[in-house]
């Protein structure tokens, strides 16, 4: 498999964001996540990223296909509902760089692809310069959920590597509805940080 990174900033992902939606719904589809996406929703949470000149999308294609994509925000961008867990530890958010979703099909991991996801965002936030931390967050699945897979690996140890610490006083939820579930319900999410 050949996969090659493209960089793209605001409006420059328009072309891609149906793909994306489709791609953030297939992957958010699997546990820990248990997404039931909503097509709909998908590209409006998108197009709120792509209206912001600063934001980042790391693609991964193959061919002519996005296999994989991860995205960033500066915190500033964001809803202030989003913002407000932040505001209320006394972080400022405008120096605060948010890596919104690190999406890759499963025949593409373990290639280093999800690293160098990383490793894009945080040096596009240090070329953009003040901000402090990058971060991102992670949903909360209690460890006996009856749809958590035997073979289930959390992705933790993997971030601790690159540098991020879980912050249990940076909480929030977002509601969204589960697979099998009629109704959105509230989902318990952590932040992790990164200095830079």
């Amino acid at each position: 498999m050949t996969v090659r990174l493209e960089i793209k900033v605001g409006a420059e992902i328009h072309p891609y964001i149906e793909n994306l939606a489709h791609l953030r719904i297939e992957v958010f589809r699997s546990f820990p996540y248990l997404y039931d996406g909503d097509m709909a929703y998908e590209v409006r949470y998108l197009e709120t990223y792509s209206q912001s000149p600063r934001s980042l999308f790391v693609l991964a294609i193959d061919g002519d296909q996005v296999v994989g994509a991860a995205t960033g925000i500066p915190m500033a961008d964001e809803t202030n509902a989003f913002k407000k867990p932040f505001i209320d530890q006394g972080y400022d958010p405008e120096k605060i760089f948010y890596f919104g979703e690190s999406v890759l099909m499963p025949e593409y991991r373990g290639q280093g692809i999800g690293v160098a996801f990383f490793d894009r965002r945080e040096a596009y936030a240090q070329e953009l310069g003040g901000f402090s931390h990058c971060c991102f967050c992670a949903v909360e699945r209690p460890s006996d959920h009856p749809m958590r897979p035997a073979d289930y690996q959390p992705l933790d140890e993997f971030w601790h590597k690159r540098g991020y610490r879980k912050e249990p006083e940076l909480s929030t939820e977002y509601h969204w509805k589960d697979v099998g579930n009629s109704e959105e319900t509230a989902k318990p999410m952590t932040f992790w940080l990164k200095p830079l």
